[in-house]
């Protein structure tokens, strides 16, 4: 039990590609270790999210990380500043996320023989495709998590990938529904259907998102005639390989086809003005957009993919639809316009209790948790065996 350990402080390296990331989905299980005594510290890139997180109590260590693209010198070079990053903070455990950190924090790790517990918050289109950088993705996973102590899954489709593949010993793995939900800080309103049906897409503006098949469902609803309001939420990213281009953006605001409304730090207002939250998305870790909405009783419309189809259940909270098909996306979005209020109600309220059930972020915490302490305890037994 975790009761066990109350008394025993870890020093704890968390690592990702942003501090915005560690801000955004990591910081209930941070204010989680810092409330239980334990010296956290953050390492990533610096922006305007990083004051935030040494505002909570965090000794932040800033890097350069391009997490773009792969670029041999680059990456050798992000290997050794981890491991003189690790070197300076000499950590009990360093917990790595997204793909970067996973890769070579742990290779960095391993030089310095600190433990790590990885997690795979999902996985890249291009991983999935095959060719020359998926073989190079595949190997350096398989290369550095030989030396993981533990390795979280967000979804089983991920974790069944990597066993199949022998990219991870099983014995090393576990299953996280995503990076958990704040329920008390997603609380629903009461239902209200409102007056013109409104679809609210949240994500980054790139193309595995499937924004492209979102707008293309638009206009096909659109020339059909048909009266909704049709939202999107979220950053620019034209720098990403996969990027939506700005020029591309500007065309369907000035075309009218969406609502852009830009990107925001709380999402709960646009949810709680939306009828139905959409994500067409290729294939996701877990969503948190999708576990937001669902908390905040809302219906949901998702591609039928691994990640997605985990926090979506067909017909209980949401529709599942075809990837990469906006002809089947439109279809589906007609189809949720035209439910019932009482259908609509029972379709968010499901959504909420599914959330509260399988995906709370205590069920994020815990795990966590006991796999810090069984290594930290492992390490102090080590320690008196010589």
């Amino acid at each position: 039990m975790l009761s066990n350990y109350k008394h025993e402080i870890v020093r704890v390296a968390i690592v990702l590609n942003t501090s915005w990331n560690i801000y955004n989905f990591r910081m209930n299980f941070v204010k989680s270790l810092l409330a239980q005594g334990h010296e956290v510290h953050t390492v990533a890139p610096q922006d305007e999210y990083t004051s935030k997180l040494t505002e909570a109590g965090c000794i932040h260590h800033p890097i350069y990380m391009d997490s773009r693209g792969a670029n041999i010198i680059k990456d050798l070079a992000l290997i050794v500043e981890l491991s003189t990053v690790y070197s300076n903070i000499k950590p009990d455990v360093i917990l790595h996320f997204t793909i970067k950190p996973n890769v070579y924090g742990t290779l960095a790790a391993a030089i310095l023989r600190i433990p790590v517990i990885n997690n795979v918050c999902g996985l890249g289109t291009v991983f999935l495709k095959g060719g020359l950088v998926s073989l190079t993705a595949k190997l350096l996973y398989k290369i550095s998590f030989r030396f993981a102590k533990k390795v979280f899954f967000q979804n089983p489709n991920d974790l069944q990938l990597f066993l199949d593949k022998k990219l991870v010993p099983a014995d090393r793995t576990d299953l996280l529904p995503g990076s958990g939900i704040d329920l008390k800080a997603f609380k629903p309103q009461p239902f209200k259907r409102h007056r013109t049906f409104t679809f609210l897409m949240i994500s980054r503006l790139i193309l595995d998102k499937g924004i492209v098949e979102y707008i293309e469902a638009i206009r096909i609803l659109k020339a059909k005639g048909i009266k909704a309001r049709f939202q999107l939420l979220g950053a620019k990213d034209p720098e990403h390989k996969r990027g939506v281009p700005l020029s591309t953006v500007d065309e369907w605001i000035e075309e009218g086809v969406i609502e852009y409304l830009g990107k925001t730090d709380d999402v709960r207002s646009y949810i709680h003005k939306a009828d139905c939250v959409v994500l067409p998305s290729y294939r996701e870790g877990s969503p948190r957009s999708l576990m937001e909405a669902a908390c905040l009783s809302k219906p949901i419309i998702a591609t039928d993919v691994p990640g997605c189809n985990q926090v979506v259940t067909h017909r209980l909270n949401g529709l599942l639809c075809k990837a990469q098909d906006a002809e089947d996306l439109a279809v589906t979005m007609f189809a949720m316009m035209g439910m019932s209020d009482a259908a609509l109600q029972h379709m968010g309220e499901c959504g909420r209790h599914k959330m509260e059930q399988e995906f709370s972020d205590s069920r994020v915490v815990e795990p966590y948790l006991q796999a810090m302490h069984a290594i930290a305890a492992s390490q102090v037994t080590m320690k008196f065996s010589y």
